[in-house]
């Protein structure tokens, strides 16, 4: 049966604003990292806010988050995955708005901190991380939950470091996003015997003299182990 598209079918329903809120993390110096914007519309205006964007009539609720990490963050082509939909009555003042939330991983380069300058952003550690907006620091806690357990059976940590790095470098990452001190050795043996990276005839000597080895990642056992899954817990 055709229906006519510009007839209104649902009668009884109540007009509601949808939106996208995009939680960002990076990993840089160490630090596993925030992304957060001042808002700059009321209300709240110039409180710190993760970034989000009312959905436009033409676009998929994917597309809509794609665009606000291009158009205010520079972002594209990045690991974004759904993190779910906020939508209690009173969680926004200005208007009854559902919220489905996206959490994204990114490797912080130099391109990275120039392009959130310019749109005027700020990475925070997670210890700093200031009283935000609506929801948004409920929005933020549960992204890093879903973090920390998707870590846990795939190696999904990875998409926050750079093309290369030492294995010193992932440890810190992985403790950064468990939040507890993992075992040197214990951490090495196991990562490696993953079979996962490549070690490369390159060292990493800004920490000391005698350096340590940088390393890739094995593409295609990467792969595999994303659609696989296994037991990442490190």
């Amino acid at each position: 049966m055709h229906l006519d598209s510009k007839k209104i079918f649902y009668h009884d329903a109540t007009p509601l604003l949808i939106a996208v809120d995009c939680i960002i993390f990076g990993f840089h110096d160490g630090e596993l990292k925030l992304l957060l914007f001042k808002r700059k519309i009321e209300p709240f205006k110039d409180k710190w806010s993760i970034i989000g964007s009312f959905i436009k009539k033409e676009e998929s609720v994917k597309s809509a988050a794609s665009r606000v990490l291009k158009k205010h963050a520079g972002l594209q082509n990045i690991f974004m995955e759904p993190l779910g939909c906020f939508g209690d009555v009173e969680r926004d003042p200005g208007a009854r708005v559902i919220s489905q939330a996206f959490f994204a991983l990114i490797r912080i380069g130099q391109d990275e901190i120039k392009t959130v300058n310019t749109h005027q952003a700020k990475w925070f550690d997670l210890d700093l991380i200031p009283e935000l907006i609506l929801d948004h620091n409920q929005m933020v806690n549960e992204a890093l939950e879903k973090l920390r357990r998707k870590t846990r059976y795939s190696p999904l940590g990875f998409e926050l470091l750079p093309k290369k790095f030492t294995i010193p470098q992932l440890q810190k990452l992985y403790e950064e996003i468990y939040q507890k001190k993992l075992d040197a050795r214990n951490f090495r043996k196991k990562i490696l015997a993953m079979n996962i990276m490549i070690k490369l005839d390159e060292k990493d000597k800004t920490s000391s003299k005698k350096g340590a080895f940088l390393y890739s990642f094995n593409q295609k056992k990467y792969e595999k182990m994303m659609d696989k899954g296994i037991n990442f817990l490190l």
